[in-house]
C-alpha cells in the first residue's frame, strides 16, 4: 500500500484542526505552516475534505476550518477515503471486480485480505486517538512486531 502525499497532507491537516484547543477555525495558512504543507496543495485538499463532510469552512476576517464532528468520530480511513478515494486498488480497480485465471487465481484472496487488514487498522484509529498519542492496543502491538520499524 502506498500513502500519497495527498493522503498524508489531509491526515495532517485533520490532526491539526482536531488538536485546535479552542472551537475557533483555523487559517488554511497556519495549517500548512504548523504542518509544513504548500499552501495551495492543502487548500485544494481542504476543498475536498469540506466537500466530503469532514471539514466546514467560514469565510471572513474571522474565517478559516474546522472539523464537521466531533474527531473522535473521524477515523484515518474516513480522511484517506474523502481526499484518494478506496484504501486499496489494484491498478485502480476495486479487488472484488478483479478476476485472475490459472496460478494466479489465488491472488485475489491475498487482495481482499490485505484490504480488510487495510480497513482493520484505518478505521479503528481515530483523529483522537492520533492526536492524543493513544492508538488502539491491536494497532501499537503492530508496531512491537519483529521487523515493523526496518526496510526489507
Amino acid at each position: 500500500m502506498r500513502i500519497s502525499a495527498r493522503a498524508d497532507y489531509a491526515v495532517r491537516a485533520a490532526l491539526q484542526l482536531a488538536a485546535s484547543r479552542d472551537d475557533a477555525p483555523l487559517k488554511a495558512e497556519a495549517i500548512a505552516q504548523a504542518q509544513d504543507i504548500p499552501h495551495k496543495f492543502l487548500e485544494s485538499i481542504l476543498n475536498d475534505m469540506r466537500r466530503g463532510g469532514l471539514v466546514l469552512s467560514q469565510r471572513g476576517g474571522n474565517g478559516g476550518y474546522r472539523l464537521a464532528r466531533p474527531a473522535e468520530s473521524i477515523s484515518i480511513a474516513d480522511v484517506i477515503r474523502t481526499v484518494d478515494g478506496p484504501l486499496v486498488s489494484v491498478r485502480g480497480v476495486r479487488p472484488p471486480d478483479l478476476t485472475y485465471t490459472g496460478p494466479a487465481e489465488s491472488l485475489l484472496p491475498l487482495w481482499i485480505a490485505l484490504r480488510s487488514n487495510v480497513r482493520e487498522i484505518l478505521e479503528g484509529v481515530s483523529l483522537t486517538d492520533v492526536v492524543s498519542a493513544q492508538l488502539p492496543a491491536d494497532v501499537s502491538a503492530l508496531t512491537n512486531a519483529p521487523g515493523a520499524w526496518g526496510n526489507p
